[in-house]
């Protein structure tokens, strides 16, 4: 957080300008600061004793995260309870095992008490498990505490509301302008008050999260073999190794996935139980899409699922990780000479070629996914509607929904939803009613569903496009703003030399992204997207280019490599 010419900059913000006219004097005043990122609040935790205002300049200023913060944003989210839908006070935490969880829990329950709501603890869970909570118990809203695939020296926290979706940026806002104006009130709470308003109006069982996700997943289960097959072939052909390698990054999946795949006739053994941490050397944080390894370099690796695999015969589905909180997955497959990332743009081509035959889909990508999925998607049904949505899977949920929350209906609604990070958003069955479904993010619903599509897919089907990610870091975000004089300079720029390249460009905009700059080409035969955005939850700026097969990646290249070059200079 800083103090400039025009404004004051925490995560986002947004000023309003006030004219004295005796004075010919413009001050500026914060009327709306937010402080969640692309998905929920991160910061590294600290259990030192701060006051509210001096938490929220530490979050802001060094991101680092502090019990206070948590109470007074525990009190602004019963505040702003009437912005959200559903009746009731209930709020469900569920969080993920982390230091100093129990310590940021216990401050979020207190400030969700002390302002009027009931809170339902269900434990240790992965975020998926905290949605179908939210659900089970027509709760108003539901507190997942978690960093995703951060260390586990950070904590944070993801909202959702009664229907399981994540918060929206409006909501974010409301919540982040309460909590700055409770955080100057005094509201002083006695020791024994604190105490007792730390706990929980109810607790739920140990193994409660762990039996209700494996219930949950069961039904699920038998959903995904109606829509997308089976697998017993993959099995017995090879397809599928055996053993296969599981690996929950040592979170709550982690003690009992591997059973429920072992149950259904796929021969699975986790490995992150060696780790000894929560995403210490383990989990699908460590990968990024499209990565490769030889087979020396993943033999020699410190990663628990790398460093455990063996070769196989090309094309062999090796293994699997999921991410801290097991809301996302990808897979590893053998190559000619070691091992490739199943990314989640490769996981939805064969979801949507295995379950073509169901109808017509409404399929959401990313801006970050492969600009030859959607193409490649919509060949099996003329009726099939694709369309790109902001980063973070909120959005694909988004684009996705029903325009009343929940879908009614007997039968799974066609919906799919990825980021090429390996989130994919599926319809789930509302656990507590028959016929009605939610959107969510699930690793380890993802994963099944995926190696459901094995017998009536072909991993070669889907003819990949090229992409390159680059980041500026250490970028000032704020300098790269929607319609100021340095976007207006690129894009002309991009505009311009697309042309000479033969690509007829032109601007497209995204709901939930409010600087992107994207640019979208057809020529040559083929497809391109070109574009910057600032990063939610970091100090960087990213650059993207995403080609289509038919085009060749040298005449683009080098104008990558200048606009990060330019964007550098005026960033950093």
């Amino acid at each position: 957080m800083f103090w400039d010419a025009t404004t004051w900059y925490g995560p986002t913000s947004q000023s309003l300008e006030y004219t004295d006219p005796m004075l010919n004097i413009v001050e500026v005043n914060v009327v709306v600061v937010s402080y969640f990122g692309t998905d929920g609040i991160r910061g590294e935790t600290s259990l030192d004793s701060v006051d509210e205002e001096d938490a929220i300049l530490a979050l802001t200023q060094r991101r680092t995260l502090h019990t206070s913060f948590m109470r007074v944003l525990g009190e602004s989210l019963s505040h702003v309870q009437s912005l959200f839908p559903g009746q009731g006070n209930t709020v469900v935490v569920g969080w993920d095992d982390r230091p100093h969880n129990n310590a940021i829990v216990a401050a979020l329950t207190l400030g969700l008490r002390l302002s009027g709501s009931d809170v339902v603890h269900i434990g240790l869970c992965a975020t998926p498990t905290l949605h179908a909570a939210v659900l089970q118990n027509d709760a108003r809203m539901g507190c997942m505490i978690t960093a995703s695939h951060n260390p586990v020296t950070d904590s944070g926290i993801k909202v959702f509301d009664a229907h399981g979706f994540k918060t929206t940026p409006e909501q974010e806002r409301e919540i982040s302008k309460t909590l700055q104006s409770l955080a100057c009130e005094e509201r002083e709470v006695n020791l024994d008050e604190q105490n007792h308003l730390s706990q929980p109006n109810k607790s739920m069982g140990k193994q409660w999260a762990t039996e209700f996700h494996k219930t949950w997943l069961e039904q699920r289960w038998t959903v995904f073999e109606a829509v997308f097959g089976g697998c017993a072939s993959a099995v017995q052909n090879g397809r599928i190794a055996t053993p296969f390698l599981l690996d929950c990054a040592h979170g709550a999946g982690a003690s009992w996935l591997a059973d429920f795949l072992n149950q259904r006739g796929i021969m699975a053994q986790e490995v992150s139980n060696v780790a000894e941490a929560l995403n210490a050397n383990c989990g699908a944080g460590d990968f990024s899409p499209t990565e490769t390894w030889t087979v020396e370099e993943a033999a020699s690796s410190s990663h628990a699922l790398l460093s455990q695999l063996s070769p196989a015969k090309e094309g062999t589905l090796v293994g699997a990780a999921l991410d801290g909180d097991g809301d996302r997955c990808l897979l590893i497959e053998t190559t000619a000479n070691g091992y490739k990332v199943v990314d989640g743009d490769a996981m939805a081509a064969m979801l949507m070629e295995a379950g073509c035959e169901q109808g017509p889909w409404l399929f959401a990508a990313s801006i970050e996914s492969d600009v030859a999925l959607t193409g490649f998607v919509s060949q099996y049904n003329s009726k099939t509607q694709c369309f790109e949505t902001a980063v973070g899977d909120r959005w694909l949920s988004v684009g996705l929904r029903h325009s009343d929350g929940l879908f009614v209906q007997k039968s799974m609604p066609l919906r799919l939803g990825v980021e090429d990070s390996g989130h994919l958003v599926l319809p789930a069955p509302r656990p507590n009613r028959l016929g009605e479904w939610s959107l969510v993010g699930d690793g380890a619903a993802s994963l099944c569903a995926f190696l459901l599509s094995q017998d009536a897919s072909k991993s070669d089907s889907f003819h990949r496009g090229w992409k390159r990610r680059v980041s500026v870091k250490e970028s000032h975000r704020e300098r790269w703003q929607r319609g100021n004089e340095l976007q207006q300079t690129v894009s002309e720029h991009l505009l311009s030399s697309l042309d000479s390249l033969g690509i007829r460009a032109q601007l497209r905009t995204i709901v939930g992204e409010e600087n992107l700059l994207l640019v979208h080409g057809e020529g040559a035969g083929g497809t391109l997207s070109f574009g910057i955005r600032n990063s939610g939850t970091q100090a960087k700026t990213s650059i993207s280019l995403r080609l289509s097969p038919e085009l060749e990646v040298e005449h683009f290249l080098s104008l990558l490599e200048n606009i990060e070059h330019d964007l550098a200079k005026a960033l950093q």
